[in-house]
C-alpha cells in the first residue's frame, strides 16, 4: 500500500485544504525488490534473449528506469509487476535492434574497386586521354562520337558531314594508332 502524507495548502479564502501526496516506491523498497527478485528477472530475460550479457543489461536497465520513475508507481506492491513489464519491453527492443542489424548486414556490399584499382584505372584513363590527343582531329572526332557518344557509323557520318566509308577509315586508323600509343605508354 502506498504511503500518503497529508499536507496543508492555503486557498484564496485563507482556508486550509488537505492534499494527499503519494509517496511511490522508495529507494529502500526498490533495493529490497532488487535483492529478492534480481535472479527471477534475469531468468525472464533469459527466456526472451539468448546471451547472458544482454539479459544482465536488460535487467539493470529495467531497475534504472523503475528507479527514475519510482514516484509514478502508486502501489508499492506493483513494483515487481512494473519491473517485469519493463524487462519484457526492453527485451523486445533488444530483439528488434538485432533483427534490424541482421537485415542491414545481410545485404551484400556493392562491388567496389580497391584504392589500387582506382589508381590504376585513373592512370589508364590519363594514358587514353593523352593518346587520344595525339590522334588526327578527324580520327579523334570519329572515335569519340562512335564509342563515347555511342553513335552508329551512319549517325557519325551525318554529324561530321562525311561519307560512311570515311567514318570507317578514320575509325580503323584511329583505333590502330590508339593501340600503338597505349602499348607504348604501358611499356
Amino acid at each position: 500500500m502506498a504511503e500518503t502524507a497529508p499536507t496543508a495548502e492555503s486557498t484564496a479564502g485563507g482556508e486550509s485544504a488537505e492534499k494527499v501526496v503519494v509517496a511511490g516506491t522508495t529507494v529502500d523498497h526498490l533495493t529490497e525488490t532488487y535483492q529478492a527478485h534480481y535472479r527471477s528477472l534475469l531468468g525472464l530475460a533469459a527466456l526472451l534473449l539468448d546471451d547472458t550479457a544482454s539479459c544482465e543489461d536488460v535487467v539493470q536497465e529495467a531497475f534504472i528506469r523503475v528507479h527514475s520513475a519510482r514516484n509514478r508507481v502508486r502501489d508499492r506492491d506493483k513494483t515487481l509487476a512494473y519491473l517485469r513489464q519493463t524487462v519484457v519491453n526492453l527485451s523486445r527492443s533488444a530483439l528488434r535492434r538485432r533483427i534490424l542489424g541482421l537485415k542491414l548486414l545481410s545485404k551484400p556490399m556493392p562491388d567496389m574497386a580497391s584504392a589500387e584499382e582506382g589508381a590504376y584505372d585513373q592512370l589508364e584513363r590519363d594514358d587514353l586521354i593523352k593518346a587520344m590527343r595525339g590522334l588526327q582531329r578527324r580520327q579523334r572526332e570519329v572515335l569519340v562520337l562512335r564509342y563515347f557518344a555511342d553513335m552508329t557509323e551512319s549517325q557519325v557520318a551525318e554529324t561530321l558531314g562525311v561519307s560512311l566509308g570515311s567514318v570507317k577509315a578514320y575509325g580503323s586508323r584511329g583505333i590502330a594508332a590508339l593501340r600503338v600509343a597505349m602499348e607504348a605508354a604501358q611499356s
